[in-house]
């Protein structure tokens, strides 16, 4: 049957735009559109200002005839679509980001002549970006993984970009294996799996061979890999910098970024059900709390230290694996770091954002780390292979908001050219910027000797002493965290060799660890204890502050409460939850049989946030299960409904209950004679603020070794 000729009704740009005939926008000053109550709405223009006549229709010969090539709309619009992707970023693809400001304490003159640190109360914009290392832009969130932690402050004096992660080593010592370890933990190129994963034999092969990883693995393979929010994990600066001051001295400095709401991350068994729950919980974490007003904090502090100091300490403060211990060098707190808006546009400036180790302003220098000098050869490259151009700084989200000055010009995409005649100095027209060597960066006057050599320094050699202190470091649960994983990554590994030769290096580090993980791998025999350069040492002092369960906050604030209603909920007893999170400084989400909510028991109708399909205990910090009694029946019959108290329960959360709900416990497969501290019974308002009380320890570590859920 020949197809009609007949224009589809419809189609026209005029019925398109009628239904939104009542939507008033404004363009504001970025460009973006915003309703308002008055005004009309903005003609559609080409990207060269021209009005669009029709958006819904290309131009054809005849309504069914061929497409025509003089087509300009089509064409600029489809040849945009085409390009929308820019390269990803070969690390720390999976990103997201935030506006904020950072704010002095007070002058830090003694230390830097950088502009701002040298005034009480100074606030500096700020753009932070989180990121994971391995995976790609669609990976999940709760990948065990190192955390980006890149911040890029806006000074006086230039762009400043802190490029960072949320573990204070690296696993090597030397940027010329970088490509190596990036090709091992990437997907193995053969197959193209596995994603956002190192459990591989790749990426295990590459570590047995590499002795100088060991003590990154024992982070990464702890629960600082998994953390369970980018507002409640820390941030390091990783290398060793210098910080100048007026007279040209130096001191040695190490970055450090402290959460305001303290350190937390989750259980492997509930980051995989947490990336099957919501992918994103990350990204939806920051976006949520930012939206409603609960901005991100940290406290940058300074670890200080000067070349007697470095000479003293017992590893090499240039060795990008090794850290200093927060009680060997208590860190000196020097401002706070706010995020107190999302972008506009995610593509425009996450996506965009370009950091560089060697942005710097005047005050801030380099030390000879030589993970950190390769750091700062390579990400020119990568942001000009990245963004298409070098003038990737014309880009908003990467130019500086201070005046700048310089004859750089054309190019792909150039937005800006130096104005006059002169495009070089010196010139003989007096025009253009000039160099002030009283107030440009000028590097710490160091003298360096010595054979070009390719080689590393004997002071680099110890590859195990500051694993083990680590590992010695963690409460006896975060121990059995990481030998837990260890297991498992390992039991991914498909050749043998490795997973022995991974046990051989364990066992330099603590033998107890070593025999969990060969028992849990099933090794016939172990291994013998892979050589080391230099003697493991024994003495040093375990370091309380590398534990995360040690320094918990003690207090809810910032999290968030699942709570499980039904028609008849107790009004009061919900009532009196909702104020006592209120004073906690927490949130709350409603989880109900359907989304459209509840009626409680005093014939008010309660908003649902989530039904109980899609807000599973793994999405929440501690539950409150306040069903009527005339709900359990069906409540039982739901599958999901058992899984959203046995994890809660496994994942030894806190859990809160009314008496009707403790069929549900049993429905999980959980006695009474199992309940513990943790289980708390609410029968009035009392009840529930003691409940909320006890929300600030987080987790009742002491059900672990019985529910055995890693």
């Amino acid at each position: 049957m020949a197809k009609s000729t007949k224009p589809t009704a419809g189609t026209t740009a005029a019925a398109a735009s009628a239904t939104i005939h009542d939507q008033k926008l404004m363009r504001g000053e970025g460009g973006e559109l915003h309703q308002t109550a008055s005004g009309d709405i903005p003609v559609l223009t080409t990207a060269q200002g021209g009005p669009v006549s029709d958006d819904q229709n290309s131009l054809k010969i005849g309504p069914r005839g061929p497409t025509l090539i003089e087509d300009f709309h089509f064409r600029e619009k489809i040849f945009h679509f085409d390009h929308e992707r820019i390269p990803e970023r070969v690390v720390h693809a999976r990103g997201y980001g935030a506006h904020g400001f950072f704010e002095n304490y007070k002058p830090q003159t003694k230390y830097t002549r950088a502009d701002l640190f040298q005034r009480a109360g100074e606030k500096t914009p700020a753009f932070v970006r989180f990121s994971t290392v391995a995976g790609s832009k669609g990976s999940a969130d709760l990948a065990r993984d190192v955390r980006g932690f890149a911040v890029k402050l806006y000074t006086q004096e230039g762009n400043w970009d802190i490029v960072g992660n949320n573990i204070p080593v690296f696993f090597i010592q030397d940027a010329i294996k970088f490509p190596d370890l990036i090709h091992a933990v990437k997907e193995e190129p053969d197959s193209a799996f596995p994603q956002a994963q190192s459990a591989h034999d790749n990426f295990w092969d590459f570590i047995s061979l590499t002795p100088e990883s060991m003590h990154m693995i024992m982070w990464v393979m702890s629960d600082r890999a998994i953390p369970r929010s980018f507002r409640f994990m820390e941030g390091f600066g990783v290398h060793t910098f210098r910080l100048v001051n007026a007279k040209g001295e130096s001191t040695f400095v190490k970055f450090h970024w402290k959460p305001k709401l303290g350190m937390q991350s989750v259980l492997w068994n509930e980051a995989v059900k947490i990336n099957g729950a919501d992918p994103d919980f990350h990204r939806r974490d920051l976006w949520t709390a930012i939206q409603t007003g609960n901005f991100p904090e940290w406290e940058l502090q300074f670890q200080l230290f000067d070349q007697a100091f470095a000479d003293s300490f017992d590893f090499d403060v240039l060795d990008a694996t090794k850290l200093i211990p927060e009680e060997v060098l208590p860190p000196v707190p020097v401002g706070r770091l706010v995020l107190d808006r999302m972008p506009g546009n995610f593509f425009a400036e996450t996506e965009q954002v370009a950091f560089m180790t060697q942005n710097v302003p005047p005050g801030i220098d380099f030390s000879n780390d030589p993970l950190l000098q390769g750091r700062n050869f390579s990400y020119l490259d990568t942001q000009l292979k990245r963004l298409g151009s070098p003038n990737f700084t014309h880009i908003p989200i990467n130019a500086p908001k201070c005046p700048f000055h310089h004859f750089q010009q054309d190019g792909h995409m150039a937005m800006r050219n130096p104005v006059g005649r002169a495009n070089y100095q010196p010139n003989s027209f007096g025009e253009g910027p000039r160099e002030s060597p009283e107030r440009g960066f000028t590097p710490f006057a160091d003298h360096e000797s010595g054979a070009k050599r390719r080689l590393r320094p004997e002071s680099f050699a110890d590859h195990y002493s500051q694993a083990r202190q680590f590992f010695l470091s963690q409460t006896e649960g975060e121990r059995h965290h990481i030998a837990a994983a260890l297991v498992f990554e390992l039991s991914k590994v498909k050749t043998p060799v490795i997973r022995e030769r991974v046990v051989s290096h364990l066992l330099n580090i603590d033998q107890s660890l070593a025999q969990q993980v060969g028992t849990g791998l099933g090794l016939q025999a172990m291994p013998k204890a892979a050589d080391a350069a230099v003697p493991v040492r024994q003495d040093l002092d375990v370091s309380a502050k590398l534990s995360i369960v040690e320094n918990g906050p003690q207090r809810f604030e910032g999290r968030k409460l699942g709570i499980l209603v039904s028609d008849g909920v107790d009004a009061t007893l919900l009532k009196a939850l909702k104020t006592a999170l209120g004073k906690e400084g927490a949130s709350f989400e409603i989880i109900a049989p359907k989304v459209g909510g509840a009626e409680d028991s005093d014939g008010s109708w309660i908003e649902a946030d989530q039904m109980i399909d899609g807000g599973p205990s793994v999405l929440y910090d501690a539950i409150a299960l306040l069903p009527a009694a005339d709900a359990i029946d069906d409540l039982l019959k739901e599958s999901t409904v058992r899984d959203f108290v046995a994890d809660a329960f496994a994942h030894c959360k806190f859990i809160g209950h009314v008496k009707a709900a403790v069929p549900l416990f049993a429905k999980a497969g959980i006695a009474e004679a199992d309940f513990d501290e943790g289980v708390i019974a609410l029968a009035s308002p009392g009840d529930v603020r003691e409940f909320v009380g006890k929300l600030g320890q987080l987790r009742v570590w002491s059900r672990e070794p019985r529910v055995k859920m890693k």
